[in-house]
């Protein structure tokens, strides 16, 4: 072991494992002030059962709502939740909208 490397316990399973002094560089060049809490394998454990999400974020379904365009009157869907008080568009007539617009 360098003198760099530093021993730490897995937050999930208990076991030791290595900090290489190359990963520590890693972080802080990526600016990552936090040491690893979880080993290799429990960390690949994790991002299999999330998605793939990182530690820290939580997955999240992409959720399709359905609408009708106020431009086009076609069918469509929106990843927000329409108010109801403002028009929803297709993304065809959300361009159009938006080119058309003055710019301030």
């Amino acid at each position: 072991m360098n003198s760099g490397d530093k021993t730490l316990h897995c937050r999930d399973c208990g076991q030791e494992f290595i900090w290489t002094a190359g990963e520590q560089r890693f972080f802080a060049e990526k600016g990552l002030v936090n040491q690893p809490t979880r080993c290799t394998a429990c960390r690949t454990a994790r991002r299999q059962a999330t998605g793939g999400d990182t530690e820290g974020f939580v997955s999240r379904a992409r959720v399709a709502h359905p609408v009708t365009c106020a431009g086009c009157g076609r069918e469509t869907t929106v990843p927000f939740v329409p108010r109801g008080d403002r028009p929803v568009y297709c993304s065809s007539c959300f361009d159009q909208q938006r080119t058309a617009a003055p710019s301030y």
